[in-house]
């Protein structure tokens, strides 16, 4: 299939997710397809079967994309424009090291970003030149986008706090929730963080919550408002939920079943609480159109990502933050963290 050079050109590496046609969190390759100006031209997974399932799946569209099962070798023979990493985290910080080593003008990594702090600095000094995007869907998901706005126009008045429910784990799926309160609160700075890992000694040998348990958190900002954070709020059989309270100096912003449901309250001569008219999202996986869309116009314009390295690194120091705090009995600890080895082992993660 002739190739247009007007498009970027992307190589994926783990395409376990991607060997279907149904639009979905962590199937990139769906969203290359919605994006005209990209084109997926090679594929690097260790599995000889995953990858003949990739190409079977999507012939008609890139044709016989070529697969490796030699990510460098990958790199220097196709010399891609863009590079999706949907590899384990043990595996980011190379791969996205050799990926700038290689040329590549823009990266896609999934979360989390990775299993160490060492290995994150690595990742934010490669691509202090070259725009990373880490995969946090809610940066551009319609209805966060609309409730980061509601709050920066002032609706409850300035913030002062914010509580967040439901985390399951501190490090695979806790950057989703560091991300959105980040983001909730205008993006300021953390300074430090002060938490407590639960106690999951009761749990069944198998449990993944040894490997990554949860916990509950302060996070203080530069300019003083305090984040607060807790696994309390989550129900079985309901996936990831994430709900806030978004404390304000003139009422209160409550996003339930992960802003599914909003509502502001405020304090304006008769209080009352009323329903957030939000715009609802489109069918299949927005969020990853928008990501793809993104990096594309960071690209071609030199710009930056809405989750870039600062982003991605906040986002991540937290988690190992709680930990390093809880290792103290909960006191406070500030931002940067000096340590930096102390690792959380990433979940077993497809055919990479």
């Amino acid at each position: 299939m002739a190739q247009s050079q007007d498009k970027l050109r992307v190589a994926i590496a783990g395409c376990h997710r991607m060997v279907n046609r149904t639009p979905g969190s962590h199937n990139f390759a769906t969203a290359f397809h919605a994006v005209p100006e990209t084109e997926v031209v090679a594929v690097f997974d260790l599995g000889a079967e995953t990858r003949a399932e990739f190409v079977d799946c999507w012939r008609d569209v890139w044709g016989d994309v070529p697969t490796y099962d030699d990510y460098s070798r990958m790199l220097n023979e196709i010399k891609p424009d863009l590079t999706c990493i949907a590899t384990r985290q043990t595996m980011h910080a190379e791969q996205i090291e050799l990926a700038v080593q290689a040329g590549v003008r823009g990266i896609l990594c999934d979360k989390p970003l990775a299993t160490t702090l060492a290995e994150m600095d690595r990742i934010t000094g490669a691509c202090r030149n070259v725009p990373l995007l880490l995969a946090l869907d809610r940066r551009w998901m319609a209805r966060y986008q609309a409730l980061r706005k509601l709050i920066a126009d002032g609706s409850i008045g300035e913030i002062t706090s914010i509580v967040a429910y439901g985390l399951p784990n501190l490090i695979n799926h806790g950057c989703h929730w560091y991300d959105a309160l980040l983001g909730l609160a205008g993006d300021v700075e953390p300074a430090w963080v002060s938490g407590l890992v639960d106690d999951v000694s009761g749990d069944t040998p198998d449990s993944r919550r040894h490997m990554d348990p949860p916990g509950r958190a302060q996070i203080g900002l530069e300019n003083g408002v305090v984040l607060y954070i807790t696994p309390d709020g989550r129900h079985q059989g309901d996936g990831l939920p994430m709900s806030f309270e978004v404390v304000g100096e003139a009422g209160r912003l409550f996003l339930l079943n992960d802003a599914n449901e909003s509502f502001v309250w405020r304090v304006e001569g008769k209080a009352d609480i009323r329903a957030v008219a939000l715009p609802e999202e489109m069918a299949g996986w927005p969020a990853g159109t928008g990501m793809v869309s993104d990096l594309v116009q960071a690209v071609r314009t030199g710009g930056r990502t809405a989750c870039d390295v600062d982003h991605a690194r906040r986002a991540t120091e937290i988690g190992f933050a709680i930990h390093s705090s809880s290792a103290r009995g909960g006191a406070k600890v500030d931002l940067p963290l000096s340590e930096r080895s102390f690792c959380i082992e990433s979940f077993p993660w497809g055919n990479e």
